[in-house]
């Protein structure tokens, strides 16, 4: 009972230290929120939305048919600049595990027959798996870009059976029609429903999860203010470990970390529509929304690990706005929070990985875009986690070895 005293005597000395740093509670709430609110509508009828754009993005070809006229689509799928194609899947199963993944935006699929389809001039069947994180524009334009291969592909067997059907007596030629082009949305589940993101939907996860990890101004001040006036030092000769002193601070700023993603959700729900932007949309079900809080939890957890990191490393809350400020743009610019990954060139994409706020962000998705569960976000929760454990290990590490 006496360490929960002291813990909660702690919490309770946090929540007075943060209500008395009016100018970092407004950064943290006013800031993303002028960013979403900025950022959706400066975005809404931009190209990487709106379809005027030509962004690459990967996707790959499962040839079922072997034929001639399959191909001859492949190739020409194959020429389009716009888009790079990945290793063929080894079946339909493996390429619908890399859309749902993300690994690839998309996977056509020619099933067995095509060639034939086409010698007989009948209207070709194909299967296109779509990732639903993608933008509608991009899904949109690899979807005529496959359907005008394929005319062309047709186009270009039936003038070979029109050359041979002039040595006959009656010429014959059919009416061509664009091909039969099953469209599916891979996401979890038996009916996943996913939602097509917009500007709100991109700009709600990434400025949130970038707010969050400003949590590092507020705890800096606190951590740096209690280290120059001697409250850490009066805390340890009271018997009250640094690692308790670091539990003391953990939960209130989780806390307000969760009271964060209450409003800015609610900005982009309800403030959004006001001023013109599409409404943020979230999943139904309590299973989705318990992924979400999930997901929720984990940034919070990597985000104050990081702030006490960088709060242990400063000797000034200046150098602790600097370090925490310029970490966080970094990790921001390179995770996808600045620029989504598929605004991105090919060969930088893969960097995206590296930053916790890509993970954030992958896991938001997974709920909010593909209609993920617990166990799709479980491995960017976990790395989020561990990420923070990590950051707080080391600040453990150097604030004890401080502390006289």
């Amino acid at each position: 009972m006496p360490l929960l005293f002291r813990l909660a005597a702690l919490w309770k000395k946090e929540a007075l230290a943060l209500t008395r740093d009016r100018h970092a509670l407004a950064a943290l709430f006013i800031m993303p929120a002028i960013f979403i609110l900025v950022m959706s509508l400066a975005l809404a009828d931009t190209d990487a939305f709106s379809g005027k754009s030509r962004i690459a993005v990967r996707y790959a070809l499962l040839d079922l048919d072997d034929s001639r006229a399959s191909r001859e689509l492949d190739a020409r799928l194959d020429a389009i600049e716009a888009f790079e194609k990945h290793a063929p899947p080894a079946d339909a199963d493996a390429a619908r595990r890399q859309v749902e993944s993300g690994e690839i935006a998309f996977a056509l699929v020619i099933p067995q027959g095509y060639g034939q389809q086409i010698d007989a001039q009948k209207t070709p069947a194909l299967q296109l798996l779509i990732d639903p994180a993608l933008p509608r524009a991009l899904r949109e334009g690899f979807y005529r870009q496959v359907e005008a291969a394929s005319i062309r592909v047709s186009v270009l067997f039936a003038i070979e059976a029109l050359e041979d059907s002039l040595l006959s007596d009656a010429p014959q030629l059919t009416a061509l029609e664009a091909p039969r082009l099953a469209v599916e949305a891979v996401g979890h589940g038996d009916d996943p429903a996913p939602v097509l993101p917009s500007a709100v939907q991109q700009n709600v996860p990434a400025w949130l999860i970038f707010s969050m990890f400003f949590v590092v101004i507020p705890i800096s001040a606190v951590f740096i203010g209690e280290r120059q006036h001697g409250t850490l030092q009066r805390l340890a000769t009271q018997r009250v470990s640094f690692g308790l002193v670091l539990a003391g601070k953990f939960l209130p700023f989780v806390l307000l970390n969760q009271i964060q993603a209450v409003v800015m959700v609610g900005v982009g729900r309800w403030l959004a529509p006001l001023c013109g932007s599409e409404a943020l949309a979230l999943p139904e079900g309590a299973a989705a929304l318990a992924a979400l809080w999930l997901v929720s939890l984990a940034v919070s957890a990597a985000a104050v690990g990081w702030a006490l990191l960088i709060a242990s490393l400063a000797k000034s809350s200046e150098q602790a706005t600097v370090l925490g400020g310029v970490g966080n743009i970094l990790m921001g610019a390179v995770g996808g929070v600045m620029a989504p990954r598929f605004l991105m060139p090919a060969a930088m994409q893969p960097w995206t990985r590296l930053s916790p706020m890509d993970w954030a962000l992958e896991g938001f998705h997974q709920v909010m875009l593909r209609g993920g569960g617990i166990p799709d976000v479980l491995p960017a929760a976990a790395a989020l986690v561990a990420f923070g454990l990590a950051a707080l290990g080391l600040a453990w590490q150097r604030s004890t070895a401080r502390t006289p």
